[in-house]
């Protein structure tokens, strides 16, 4: 057991865990994921938002199994090497709006942080645009960093409270297998409480079980080695400690080879899946989510992690980024294959403001 953690503590942990989501997303493609989109935060919390009926965009609704495995994943690892501590309390709601706004960036780009590189070890040019803004706005919340900024300190809950996100994600795994049907549609047709897509990104996934399976190998994995894509870029430029560095670059090599393997490789600009040319705003979005991630200290993958390890912050966090999702589509913020909404710009500009006011703002608070 001392062998694994420190194994997965040196600078192979984050290297490990960087191949195994640059193999294993591609082979979700192949297996019936959305082109380029093996693995998506992002698109997958928003995804499930459709799927509860938080939206009504009939192309993305679908529970993806793999979200749900991140956080089961995580239980295990943390229960298995005594890492389970359930807290909360640091700034809740600030963490609920900031996940908001980090899916509506993302959505704006169409893809979270690992979609960009995973984009960009399918072919997808336009992915630089998307990482060149990450890093513009994880480089914004340093310098929030610097002046001071903080959620403050979470602190030890209940064990019960910890459970809760584990628990949620169980219930949509049921659901995802039950597929209830609760009502009936105004033509008589059974319908909802779950919404499945019949078409669009939504209808393509890979089996349920081989995509849960790889949601809890990458979950237990991502937890040892505290693989963060966010994290990465901020040690990188705030502490030049490239140890987590080395996973996403380990991600981008074998996100290249396996999707050379299977045929998947297809460079250009034009024609991406899932994907538009609009270089402003491809920066812009990320720009909007890397500030969002960096001020909410992690990834929306590595948020995903903690919470399968207690953090109840964490959680609060990713339920923002389906709650974002749901807002993304309700209000056409989210951008679509022919390029950004009429109303992405405007979220962009109103998200960076909120945002850049938090991070102005919110310090750690002082007790007597």
């Amino acid at each position: 057991m001392a062998t694994i953690r420190s194994f997965f503590s040196s600078r192979w942990g984050p290297i490990i865990t960087g191949l195994l989501i640059g193999i294993i997303a591609p082979l979700l493609v192949n297996l019936g994921n959305p082109g380029n989109m093996g693995i998506c935060v992002a698109c997958f919390s928003r995804d499930i938002a459709g799927a509860l009926g938080l939206h009504r965009a009939a192309a993305v609704q679908y529970i993806r199994p793999e979200i749900i495995g991140f956080v089961l994943g995580a239980l295990v690892a943390a229960l298995i090497f005594r890492e389970f501590k359930p807290r909360a309390g640091s700034a809740p709601v600030v963490r609920f709006v900031l996940g908001v706004f980090a899916a509506i960036g993302a959505l704006i780009f169409l893809g979270c942080p690992w979609r960009a590189y995973l984009r960009l070890g399918g072919g997808d040019w336009n992915a630089l645009f998307g990482i060149a803004g990450l890093i513009i706005g994880v480089s914004v919340g340093i310098v929030f960093l610097r002046r001071g900024f903080s959620l403050g300190r979470n602190r030890p809950t209940s064990t019960a409270a910890g459970w809760v996100m584990p628990a949620l994600m169980i219930g949509l795994l049921l659901l995802l297998i039950l597929a209830p049907l609760f009502g009936c549609d105004t033509n008589g047709v059974p319908s909802g409480p779950i919404f499945f897509s019949e078409k669009g990104p939504g209808s393509q996934h890979a089996p349920i079980l081989i995509a849960l399976g790889a949601g809890l190998l990458i979950g237990m994995l991502a937890q040892r080695s505290r693989f963060c894509t966010i994290g990465a870029l901020r040690d990188t430029i705030l502490l030049r400690d490239t140890h987590l560095l080395n996973g996403i670059l380990a991600l981008l090599a074998a996100a290249f080879v396996t999707n050379l393997v299977l045929g998947q490789f297809k460079p250009g600009f034009e024609n991406q899946p899932i994907a538009h040319t609009d270089v402003v705003w491809n920066i812009g979005g990320m720009v909007l989510a890397g500030l969002a991630f960096t001020l909410a200290g992690g990834c929306p993958g590595r948020q995903l992690i903690l919470s399968g390890e207690g953090d109840g912050d964490a959680a609060i966090f990713a339920l923002g980024m389906i709650v974002g999702g749901a807002f993304a589509h309700n209000l056409n913020l989210a951008s679509s294959a022919t390029g950004i909404s009429p109303y992405g710009g405007a979220a962009v500009i109103a998200g960076l403001i909120v945002c850049g006011a938090l991070g102005l703002t919110l310090r750690e608070p002082h007790t007597a």
